[in-house]
């Protein structure tokens, strides 16, 4: 079975010669040992189709590792950008240059992201890259958000932290609730998922580009539809956390090759910040309300 997923169906590993063992019903999900614990291949896995070279194959401490490193380096370079851009309430010049990051760090980042996505044998230092431009990224928007919106005595509202903890627990609990409930990603929920990221990311780019005209709808906005959006997001992105553990899973039990952790790493990081950047606007309209 081919993924609808762009990000998974570049690579051959998912959707070449091990395509037939994580097509059926075979592999050991929901709970199960993994492939690469010294437990056998899922049945109905041609040992023909095993990884060459190292023989490595691509496991949960792999997946772990890779996003860990990913995930590491957004934290790093939205640290640096948020320290390093000055205070904004008090130089315009400070100002101008974290606008400048968050259109570097948005455009450089979305441009990698398509590459990865579509890159039919993944690159580590392209997702290295992708990570550090979204962490540029993240870190001016999060302050733009951080001082837009203080309290009365001019301080913060922690507005940051409460969306860095909730995303963390978005991502336990629909990993809790994938396993838990031993959740079965079928083909129409891929394609819905899917369809509707493509469709939000379009609708994002429309109003970015009305909005240079003045004539934003109010999608990226503060106000009522700024918020069902973001709402819609926030789902959306934790079903495509949903299709990334069941991409993972799957890739697991067909004994893939361990390069492609750095996909599966990809993947998830993309997920998670689609969540961050949506709670962090949920919590902030919910400020000014």
């Amino acid at each position: 079975m081919q993924s609808n997923n762009p990000v998974f169906r570049r690579s051959e590993a998912f959707n070449g010669a091990g395509a037939t063992a994580y097509g059926n019903q075979t592999y050991p999900g929901n709970g199960a040992a993994y492939p690469g614990y010294g437990q056998q291949t899922p049945s109905g896995y041609d040992q023909q189709y095993a990884p060459t070279g190292a023989g490595e194959r691509m496991t949960i401490d792999s997946v772990v590792q890779k996003t860990g490193l990913s995930l590491a380096i957004v934290f790093l370079t939205a640290a640096v950008t948020w320290f390093m851009t000055g205070d904004i309430r008090t130089s315009e010049d400070n100002l101008g240059t974290l606008y400048l990051a968050l259109m570097v760090g948005s455009f450089g980042a979305f441009g990698l992201s398509m590459v990865n996505s579509f890159k039919r044998v993944v690159s580590p230092p392209l997702v290295i890259a992708f990570a550090a431009l979204e962490g540029v990224a993240l870190g001016a928007f999060s302050k733009l958000i951080d001082a837009m919106f203080v309290n009365e005595s001019g301080l913060g509202n922690n507005l940051v932290l409460q969306a860095v903890i909730g995303t963390f627990a978005a991502f336990a609990g629909t990993l809790a609730a994938y396993k838990f409930f031993e959740i079965k990603v079928g083909q129409k929920f891929r394609t819905f998922v899917i369809a509707a990221m493509f469709g939000m990311v379009a609708l994002g780019l429309l109003e970015f580009v009305l909005g240079m005209f003045g004539n934003a709808i109010g999608f990226l906005g503060f106000g009522g539809l700024g918020l069902l959006f973001s709402v819609a997001g926030l789902v959306l992105g934790v079903f495509m956390l949903i299709l990334d553990f069941d991409f993972v899973e799957q890739g697991i039990a067909a004994g893939i090759e361990e390069r492609e952790s750095w996909r599966a790493a990809f993947a998830i990081t993309v997920s998670l910040v689609w969540i961050y950047t949506n709670l962090l606007r949920i919590l902030a309209i919910l400020q000014q309300d």
